[in-house]
């Protein structure tokens, strides 16, 4: 299935794409509804709660009074990580539940207000995030919750700001304007990014093959790269030894393929074989066939590793799958670094990319390109290698 993790400021309007995103086939979790259920009357958790906090806690008719539970719970530090032990996992538990009763084929969105406070974004397949200016979000809270306006800014103010947001969110929804705005918004992004993903993910899917276009260097694309890395390496695991962003798109000033190039190094391959159907899972369908770089070394044996791509149709990705028993992932990192720090380099590569790109434009596929790219980045490998001896540079 696919999972979505979806969040938003209080007062951003996130139900209103919930809700959407539920008409549209999705199935919804929502985080503080299963708060609530997992604490009503007769509940195991409302018991833990009870015994935790005393029974003063509950309503005479024997119901959680909320802000009495508050009032205890939030008086210090050690009574808020007490809440949090006891809630926490029983809302996991029952998350874990719903997801695991989803249909194969389902576009699972979960709901989830401080998504971006607890840093979870790397369980999930993408990251909506809803948002709105502030004074809009105050009005909202203040005209429809009837909340004072003092409490309304207070409560924006203790949440996740803008930067972090952005940060998090491979989607970024404006519900700013009329309901009407962001609903059309939410029909393109299930239509054309949700259902197709789902569907890649799941037939394994690989991207089409497409004539190599160059974009200009993207200051976004570094951001993409680390939501992504921290996708590949809650799947790898321990097998994970580093996840690295590669290639062009991790050069600034770079022209390069809207790609983004990553590399999960392991150390062996039967690693990368072992970890295959995770990262699969995660997003990154393995691509079939033999995979392999040109060895740099002067042998004639191939340096095997496996390859991954990304399933998301609005995130192109390659997923080097590199172990330790060849040089390969080590060069992969000194390359980039090298043209980094080498802007005549940088230059030079990139009237090369940009004279194949135009000679190879009409391809269909990238394979003439790379194949007659490839002359120059040998070469400049030999340059790279010697100022890395030069500089005593290591990964």
């Amino acid at each position: 299935m696919l999972r979505v993790g979806l969040t938003g400021g209080i007062g951003a309007g996130k139900s209103t794409v919930a809700a959407r995103l539920a008409e549209h086939g999705a199935v919804l979790i929502d985080a503080d509804r299963l708060a609530r259920e997992v604490v009503e009357p007769g509940t195991p958790g409302l018991a833990a709660l009870t015994e935790a906090f005393g029974t003063d806690i509950l309503t005479a008719d024997g119901v959680l009074d909320r802000p009495a539970l508050a009032a205890k719970a939030f008086a210090d530090e050690d009574s808020r990580l007490r809440l949090n032990g006891i809630m926490h996992p029983l809302i996991g538990v029952r998350t874990a539940e719903l997801m695991a009763a989803a249909a194969p084929d389902a576009v699972v969105v979960h709901d989830v207000p401080l998504l971006v406070e607890g840093n979870l974004g790397a369980g999930y397949h993408l990251v909506l995030v809803v948002d709105a200016p502030v004074e809009v979000r105050v009005r909202r809270l203040v005209e429809v919750r009837g909340m004072a306006e003092a409490d309304a800014r207070a409560r924006i103010a203790a949440q996740a700001d803008e930067a972090a947001r952005r940060a998090a969110a491979d989607v970024w929804l404006d519900n700013s304007e009329t309901p009407d705005v962001v609903l059309a918004e939410v029909d393109r992004l299930w239509a054309d990014r949700l259902v197709p993903y789902e569907a890649n993910v799941r037939l394994r899917r690989p991207r089409p093959p497409m004539s190599p276009k160059l974009a200009d260097y993207d200051e976004r694309w570094p951001a993409q790269a680390a939501r992504l890395l921290a996708r590949v390496r809650a799947a790898a695991g321990e097998r994970a030894l580093r996840a690295d962003h590669i290639g062009s798109t991790s050069v600034p000033g770079l022209p390069a393929k809207d790609i983004v190039d990553l590399q999960l190094t392991v150390s062996t391959l039967d690693d990368a074989d072992a970890v295959a159907d995770a990262l699969s899972d995660a997003g990154f369908p393995r691509a079939g066939g033999e995979w392999w770089d040109d060895p740099q070394d002067g042998s004639a044996q191939r340096w095997h590793k496996r390859f991954h791509f990304g399933g998301d149709p609005g995130r192109a990705v390659n997923l080097h799958v590199r172990s330790q028993e060849t040089p390969a992932w080590r060069l992969a990192l000194l390359f980039p670094e090298w043209l980094r720090q080498h802007p005549d380099e940088r230059a030079a590569y990139a009237e090369v990319k940009r004279r194949l790109a135009d000679s190879h434009a009409a391809d269909g596929t990238v394979e003439g390109y790379a194949y007659e790219k490839q002359e120059w980045v040998n070469a400049a490998f030999r340059r790279a290698e010697a100022w890395a001896e030069r500089t005593g540079w290591t990964p």
